[in-house]
């Protein structure tokens, strides 16, 4: 074994991809947050490098999906030694039963972290009620 190999962890990639359909779209599921206030949801996931250009974020009948796309170039005249990460994308659907207003969601993606606020439907926000 060279030493190069003993500083590399021997991990099993192969333990999380889920299947979209066909074995040409596997996907991992992003690690993500959800937080709630009184006028939205907060949803925070990570996708390290996935770019603005690579990334769909889709709402159809209650389930809010995102999937991004990772395509790393290697530098030319680099030797790659080890790689942590590969180019499966990444695949987020959630359900919301129709408690979000899609027209109003707000999407932003900063290095690799998309924060999308999903404003409640008019519906689903408390309110106070008077008694008279």
């Amino acid at each position: 074994m060279s030493l190069i190999n003993s500083f590399l962890p021997s991990l099993n990639r192969s333990s999380s991809p889920t299947q979209t359909g066909d074995s040409a779209s596997a996907a991992v599921r992003p690690r993500y947050q959800v937080s709630e206030n009184d006028d939205a949801y907060t949803v925070t996931v990570q996708l390290p490098g996935v770019t603005k250009e690579s990334l769909t974020i889709t709402d159809e009948q209650g389930v809010l999906t995102i999937r991004g796309e990772r395509n790393w170039k290697q530098p030319a005249g680099w030797t790659l030694l080890y790689r942590e990460s590969s180019d499966t994308a990444y695949q987020l659907a959630l359900q919301h039963e129709n408690a979000i207003d899609p027209d109003k969601i707000n999407a932003e993606l900063v290095d690799g972290v998309l924060r999308l606020t999903l404003p409640k439907a008019e519906a689903r926000k408390p309110r106070k009620i008077a008694v008279s």
